[in-house]
């Protein structure tokens, strides 16, 4: 492609260095869509026949089948995946195939594959998520009278529903696909007809090209256009973000399906087993996407990297944003899809749950609420509450086994009715506060999420 300037033949140790088909191949197909949009902008300004640009489509659709088909051979010689079309188009069907890269350079051409791969994936990962949201609906509907304790610092804190709970990750989740699509809005807009850095003197029409491609617009700066890998970072911000979302309900689910907690069951189809303990049941998904998180993460800081020091406008370095977007594209895919099966295949062990939420200490915030609705300020409330708390340890008696006088020592504003705040369905059920985990409001916000992913 660039015989006409150099007198000698790359090195093959360039060559190996240099490519890139071995993993931009996966871009043959937004390659060839907007390689046909380009040929039809050619045709609108007079550069191809409408018989130039009728071989030029066909040729490209047959190379498309073939790679589809897996009976396309990909050159290192030629670089990279745009190359490799090119070059197999121009042996098939002669000039016409040469004319094609007119008013247009692999910066722009890259920019745009690019940005057609990141539309596609992001409306792929969105149907994912939303996949997974609705296991956890599912899951959550299977158990949504289970009661279990609600934690902070990883210590018992108030009662909650396991459904509550599980529908904190549903929230998560639709935040990712909000961001999702909050991306894939910024990155719709097409760079093509930017040239290498500074357009053509052969003028083409670039929102009719925009128009055949799904574009909301085209780009309005062609040093911009080129260089802008910002739509690749927000993405992969956006899937690292997600993967920290599984990696913090994978951290619930280890805990839960522990011995010590006891509060799930994993199907056998998404746990393994030891080579060494028979006994061992081990939740290697969760542990799988706990780990992969951080491959997340270090693909979004490598992209970072690579773009801080650059100059306008193209570099070679930008080669370099392919592979984290890739390996992140296919890690958050697959996450999704087997989280989503195994969240289907989990089931609440309510007897435990039950026995953690009868922990006494769990209403202990419940009496501070009381004595506050009985005049007493919740400062003090809460003092006095601290003070029930360690007698009650100290007596080794629960509040529900504590005389009226017992708590009268504390503070005289507690009567008769407090042991009616200490029974757990009644606490769950006052818990009725938008947000709060009461049975009414659970069962609400199934139904509200059920008709959203119905929707």
């Amino acid at each position: 492609m660039w015989k006409g300037r150099f007198a000698q033949e790359t090195s093959a140790l360039v060559q190996r260095y240099g490519e890139s088909v071995s993993f931009d191949w996966r871009l043959y197909a937004h390659d060839i869509a907007g390689s046909i949009a380009h040929s039809k902008g050619l045709l609108k300004a007079g550069i191809l026949t409408a018989e130039e640009q009728q071989k030029i489509e066909t040729g490209l659709l047959e190379i498309r089948h073939e790679i589809e088909k897996g009976n396309f051979e990909f050159k290192e010689s030629l670089e990279d995946v745009h190359m490799n079309i090119e070059s197999e188009l121009t042996k098939r069907i002669g000039p016409a195939g040469a004319k094609l890269h007119t008013a247009r350079s692999r910066n722009d051409q890259v920019a745009t594959d690019v940005r057609l791969y990141c539309r596609s994936t992001i409306d792929l990962i969105v149907q994912h998520t939303r996949a997974m949201q609705a296991a956890l609906i599912e899951c959550a509907e299977r158990g949504v009278d289970a009661v279990m304790p609600g934690y902070t610092h990883l210590q018992r804190g108030q009662p909650v529903l396991f459904a509550h709970h599980l529908l904190a990750y549903v929230e998560m989740l639709d935040r990712d696909a909000a961001r999702l699509a909050d991306c894939r809005k910024r990155l719709n807009v097409m760079p093509l007809g930017s040239g290498a850095l500074a357009g053509s003197t052969i003028i083409l029409d670039r929102e009719f090209v925009a128009q055949q491609l799904g574009f909301d617009g085209v780009t309005q700066n062609s040093m911009d256009a080129v260089s802008d890998r910002d739509f690749v970072a927000e993405l992969l911000f956006t899937i690292s973000l997600q993967g920290v979302h599984l990696s913090r309900l994978s951290e619930d689910v280890i805990l839960w399906a522990s011995a010590e907690f006891g509060f799930v069951t994993l199907s056998d189809a998404h746990t393994t087993g030891s080579s060494l303990m028979p006994q061992k049941k081990n939740p290697d998904v969760a542990e799988l996407t706990r780990g992969k998180s951080a491959r997340l993460i270090g693909n979004l800081m490598s992209i970072l990297t690579l773009l801080k020091g650059l100059p306008m406008t193209y570099n070679r370095d930008l080669q370099e944003d392919k592979e984290p977007l890739f390996d992140s594209i296919d890690t958050i895919s697959l996450a999704l899809e087997v989280y989503t099966e195994m969240i289907s295949g989990m089931d609440v062990n309510r007897p435990k749950t039950l026995a953690a939420a009868s922990d006494p200490m769990l209403l202990a915030t419940d009496l501070a609420d009381y004595l506050v609705n009985h005049g007493v300020p919740f400062r003090q409330a809460h003092e006095v509450i601290g003070k029930l708390v360690a007698y009650s340890i100290e007596q080794k008696r629960g509040f529900g086994e504590m005389a009226l006088e017992e708590f009268q020592q504390f503070s005289k504003a507690f009567e008769t009715d407090v042991t009616a705040c200490l029974n757990l369905e009644t606490a769950l059920s006052a818990r009725k506060g938008i947000g709060a985990p009461s049975p009414q409001n659970v069962k609400a916000q199934l139904a509200r999420w059920r008709t959203a992913l119905n929707a």
